[in-house]
């Protein structure tokens, strides 16, 4: 255990999550230090780094960013011979030599916990000497805890090792159990907002009440897509992913609905169902949320105003920030930079529709055919709402970078 020296963070990866996470810790300052593993050579010097990484297309420059218009340069004390630099007083050493997890100078460097911002290593059941490289590598290099920057990924039939765990701070963070846990997912940025959104539904009405759900979200384009049309790769099954972001809406998949499971378990009884639409925008996402709950016999039924109150009761309880309810009619822009927040509600949007179903008695289980045979009507009818919930978040920095930013130091905490 850690007794007070200095913590050094590591990142593999400088990626989108992975830069942006850069700027989320120097502004955070709570690391000492900061390791970067590009694992490759990147441009002609370390300028071309330093342009990369002070420059950003969706969020501006860095020091507008930490500093607001006013702000200067952050980036000081650049040797290009060490491979280090400061950036916003924060020591940054870049690392080229290794792309293999267990290769990587962690321990040389005094590594304590690894950000994994590649999508590349993302099966916790892979042996740490995988020849193509596992997430389990990094504890080989000498890091204590590794945080994954998506879902983990495991292979049809197998299931999750003792010491994994997926996690959604202010959901189901304290599921982390820091004696046991060395391998922690961040889910996803959808999978984010959607169990913020979910998780004050169930706290109000129970699961025994939700009949059915659903959701799409519509999708900033991502770094996994095209620019411009190409032919697929071999064996490819999707040929939408080889179409042009630029030009087209397009569908594709999420896997929100079984990582949604991982972190409120309740929801694995209701046949869940998740869509998702990219469309050409570079961040600022929206999940449709689609509910059907069983109504009580002789109550009032659920309305607009009882939803968009049971939101506003959690934001209240809650003091993290991570949601946000407003009344105000948003657009996709308006949401990023929102700090913290993980799903912004558009109140002003919920909508709730209240219905008869008729159901025939003989095809629903666990009714004995002797009680069957004694009603006299055998179609049944219950009042069912419908609700549809809008939720706006910023896939990248705003909701994502800095709730798994707050994630990464509550890990770091159990170290010391």
């Amino acid at each position: 255990m850690n007794t007070g020296e200095s913590m050094v963070l590591g990142i593999n990866g400088l990626g989108r999550i992975g830069k942006l996470s850069l700027w989320h810790h120097v502004g955070r300052k709570y690391f000492d230090k900061i390791v970067i593993n590009l694992g490759r050579e990147v441009g002609t010097s370390m300028e071309d780094i330093i342009h990369y990484i002070e420059r950003d297309s969706t969020y501006g420059r860095l020091e507008g960013y930490l500093k607001g218009y006013r702000g200067e340069s952050v980036i000081t004390d650049v040797d290009a011979d060490a491979f280090t630099l400061q950036v916003n007083g924060i020591g940054v050493k870049f690392l080229k030599n290794h792309r293999n997890p267990k290769d990587i100078e962690w321990a040389d460097h005094g590594v304590n916990i690894v950000v994994e911002t590649t999508g590349q290593f993302l099966d916790p059941n892979l042996s740490p000497d995988d020849p193509k490289g596992s997430i389990r590598g990094h504890l080989e290099a000498g890091a204590q805890k590794v945080v994954a920057s998506a879902p983990f990924k495991l292979k049809q039939g197998a299931t999750m090792p003792e010491d994994a765990v997926t996690t959604v701070m202010g959901v189901n963070d304290k599921d982390y159990d820091p004696v046991r846990h060395t391998l922690i997912s961040n889910a996803s940025c959808t999978t984010t907002c959607l169990s913020h959104m979910v998780k004050p539904l169930l706290e109000a009405f129970g699961i025994e009440r939700v009949l059915s759900a659903s959701m799409a979200t519509i999708h900033a384009a991502t770094g996994s897509q095209q620019v411009l049309d190409r032919l697929p790769k071999a064996g490819a099954l999707d040929l939408r992913k080889n179409r042009s972001i630029l030009n087209n809406i397009i569908l594709t998949t999420t896997g929100a609905a079984k990582a949604l499971q991982l972190v409120i378990p309740e929801m694995a009884t209701i046949g869940f169902i998740a869509e998702s639409v990219r469309i050409p925008t570079s961040t600022g996402s929206l999940i449709i949320l689609v509910m059907n709950f069983q109504e009580e016999l002789n109550k009032k039924p659920i309305r607009r105003d009882r939803i968009n109150d049971i939101y506003k009761a959690a934001v209240e309880q809650n003091s993290n920030g991570y949601l946000v309810f407003t009344n105000q009619q948003n657009v996709s822009s308006d949401i990023i930079g929102t700090p913290k927040a993980a799903a912004v509600i558009e109140g002003h949007e919920t909508h709730t529709r209240t219905g008869a179903i008729n159901i025939n008695l003989e095809h629903m289980r666990g009714i004995d055919k002797k009680v069957l045979d004694s009603i006299k009507d055998q179609v049944g009818s219950i009042q069912v709402t419908q609700s549809v919930i809008y939720g706006w978040y910023d896939n990248e920095m705003a909701s994502y970078v800095n709730m798994m930013g707050d994630r990464t130091v509550s890990i770091t905490e159990s170290l010391r």
